[in-house]
């Protein structure tokens, strides 16, 4: 910091009110208090905290655990510094002052504030993302919240054809295909199914461009004897499945929308040719020219950790997307015997959720379509890894070349990681 801070402050933040502690820097305290989660109420905070001091907002550091929302963007845009600690530390920290457990806001106010006294190298400065990044952050996860909807609406209409109509589920491999969508419209329930002609099915079929299915199999199917279901089960279960279908291609139509702006985002922030000072863009370009490493991906990975690539922080990247394992090695926790025991190695759960999935498909996909990527995986499982752990050790392997590609500003070359061809003796 250029200045060395005078007052340490702790924030304790909720959805309604905010515990506030002050601390001097010998660790006593200045004050103690509450504010409202309110505009009116997060402004005058602030002004009284640039007033605690004569040397101005730059000599007061706050410390919290949210890294970003209204109250930690007020305080950074009024020159304060900001600093943010994970929950599992805090309560190492909290074990430290109160060994009995005991725990409520204005404590965890003081924790925060005294830790970051005499623990300051824990904590991470915050800072305010730029609107691009802000924006694909949003918007990348309208686009999971809109997948994991339209899974729900899937599952319901599933369950509910499995009930009353399960051979048609036999010619659609996804319950939300359009086709079937369509239709079901047409005939929701099995005695107006079985009176569809051959003919109708195949332009419904030639309609959404179906080539894999045949129409005289799917007519089959429809005219298959139905389940013995109680009067008036299939009327109910019928009308619930047209409630079902309008929001299921609401739910789609959203979820392409919200794709396409992210697309659009991702443009925006790569650089024009001639751009030589927006080098945080070439970054888009650069995540994309990797194997697997699509709109969602490179959405995510600049969203979710958009510090950490900025910062060209590898080893903060890999642990936040839950890549880097967690090495235990105390006491009897080893595997083997004698000299050769080893440290137990698991998977690290504390991560982030959404950066975790995202580098998932990463690796799965490079693991299909990269040459380098699928020798890479055949050798782990060779040496008895699982899938996953596989897939993790891919993704970590990628974010290498990744973070040498930023530093260097340079595009992916598949070329450098060809095996060279083994020349047969003569």
């Amino acid at each position: 910091m250029s200045t060395e801070p005078t007052l340490f402050v702790g924030i304790d933040w909720a959805t309604e009110e905010h515990a506030i502690c002050v601390l001097n820097a010998e660790g006593s305290v200045v004050e103690e208090r509450t504010i409202e989660h309110s505009g009116t109420a997060i402004h005058r905070f602030a002004e009284h905290l640039a007033e605690l001091t004569p040397d101005g907002p730059s000599s007061v550091a706050i410390a919290i655990e949210i890294p970003r929302g209204a109250l930690v963007e007020t305080l950074i845009e009024r020159g304060f510094r900001l600093f943010a600690l994970n929950p599992k530390q805090l309560d190492r920290f909290r074990d430290r002052f109160f060994p009995s457990g005991a725990k409520d806001d204005s404590k965890d106010a003081y924790v925060l504030a005294h830790s970051l006294i005499t623990d300051r190298s824990c904590y991470r400065e915050a800072v305010v993302d730029s609107p691009g990044v802000i924006a694909l952050r949003e918007h990348i996860r309208m686009h999971e919240d809109l997948k994991q909807e339209r899974n729900r609406l899937t599952n319901r209409l599933r369950d509910l054809l499995v009930r009353y109509f399960p051979d048609l589920l036999r010619v659609a491999s996804d319950a939300d295909e359009p086709w079937l969508l369509e239709l079901l419209e047409r005939a929701p329930t099995p005695s107006q199914a079985a009176r569809l002609r051959v003919g109708t099915v195949a332009k419904l079929l030639k309609s959404h461009r179906i080539r894999r299915l045949d129409p005289l199999d799917v007519v089959t199917a429809l005219r298959a004897p139905p389940i013995e279901l109680a009067d008036g089960s299939v009327d109910a279960a019928s009308t619930h499945v047209l409630m079902l279908i309008p929001r299921i291609r609401l739910v789609q139509q959203q979820a392409r929308d919200v794709k396409k702006t992210l697309g659009r985002l991702l443009a925006e922030l790569a650089p024009a040719d001639d751009d030589e000072h927006r080098r945080e863009h070439r970054d888009v370009d650069i995540i994309l020219s990797l194997p697997g490493a699509g709109t969602i991906v490179t959405a995510t990975m600049l969203g979710e950790a958009a510090q950490a690539i900025q910062e060209r922080s590898y080893t903060a990247l890999r642990a936040h997307a839950g890549v880097a394992p967690v090495t235990k090695q105390t006491g009897k926790a080893k595997h083997g015997k004698g000299t050769r025991r080893r440290p137990r190695v698991i998977m690290r759960h504390g991560c982030n959720g959404r950066l975790r999935n995202a580098l998932y498909n990463w690796a799965r996909v490079a693991a299909q379509r990269d040459a380098a990527s699928q020798r890479y995986y055949a050798r782990l499982r060779t040496r008895g890894h699982t899938h996953g752990r596989a897939l993790r050790s891919v993704a970590d392997r990628l974010l290498r070349i990744l973070f040498a590609m930023l530093r260097d500003g340079s595009l992916y070359d598949g070329s450098r990681f060809d095996e060279p061809v083994q020349q047969e003796a003569a």
